[in-house]
């Protein structure tokens, strides 16, 4: 299947740069999305410096687009409002202008961390209940749920890659289960990109091959692609990486800690 046009929200970001290089190769038009001003790079590159909180504007740099990858928002720890202001009202901008445009698809960036207080011994998938995080996590369940919304309400098209720890190599002992490797992200992004449209809503964890995942990897039936690295290749390099795990640790490590929320909250 061909990609026609794609738009890219947060296309400045680590990600975003990224897929960035690979789509461009396989898109017939992209268009680049940030509040960071971008230079086009190749001549079917169209880039627009767009602030996700503006509606209006969202609309009209996204009408002609026949798929969206939606990586743009706050990606970490932050005070809520912040959290709502960028990742829950900014998704539900993209979703709207898809939905006004008759965009076909939508790539949700959602985050591993919805379900970060699940223990390490426990495999998650994407139908146990969330346990997020922190208030990070929180948005990101909302992420969620406006697609699943509007997948149901309206007829989107809408998968939520629920994004493990992106890194070029992991570098710590919780990344030996969480790392997503650069190339597998690819891999996630065109398989969600290009998947039929008779799938109208999936949730999905992207996280590469590691044989220490404590997540499940995606059903070929709902996304087909099948990742190919495993971090565990790179532990010779990561201090810590030959100590046991305790299997009641939160899959979230250091992130489920009271003192990682505590400090964007008033006191």
């Amino acid at each position: 299947m061909g990609l026609g046009t794609v738009a890219v929200t947060g296309a400045a970001g680590k990600i975003g740069s990224v897929v960035r290089e690979a789509l461009r190769r396989e898109a017939e038009r992209l268009v680049l999305l940030d509040r960071v001003p971008l230079r086009p790079e190749a001549e079917n590159e169209d880039v627009r410096t767009v602030d996700l909180r503006d509606a209006a504007a969202v609309e009209a740099a996204l009408a002609g687009a026949d798929r969206v990858l939606h990586l743009g928002g706050v990606a970490d720890e932050a005070p809520l409002p912040e959290l709502l202001e960028a990742n829950v009202l900014g998704t539900h901008h993209v979703l709207e202008a898809a939905r006004r445009t008759g965009i076909e698809r939508v790539v949700l960036a959602g985050s591993n961390r919805v379900t970060g207080f699940y223990p390490t011994a426990h495999v998650t998938g994407p139908h146990d209940p969330v346990r997020p995080d922190g208030l990070y996590g929180v948005s990101k369940a909302a992420v969620e749920a406006l697609g699943r919304l509007y997948a149901d309400k309206f007829g989107l098209s809408v998968i939520c890659l629920r994004i493990g720890s992106f890194e070029q190599v992991p570098t710590e002992p919780r990344h030996l289960a969480t790392w997503l490797s650069p190339r597998d992200a690819v891999g996630y992004i065109r398989a969600a990109l290009t998947a039929p449209p008779s799938t109208r809503f999936a949730t999905v964890y992207a996280v590469s091959a590691n044989s220490r995942r404590f997540w499940e990897l995606p059903d070929p039936a709902v996304l087909a692609y099948v990742p190919v690295d495993d971090a565990r290749l790179h532990a010779a390099e990561i201090r810590g990486a030959d100590l046991p795990t305790d299997p009641a640790a939160p899959q979230a490590g250091p992130y489920a800690l009271p003192e990682f929320t505590l400090k964007h909250l008033r006191t």
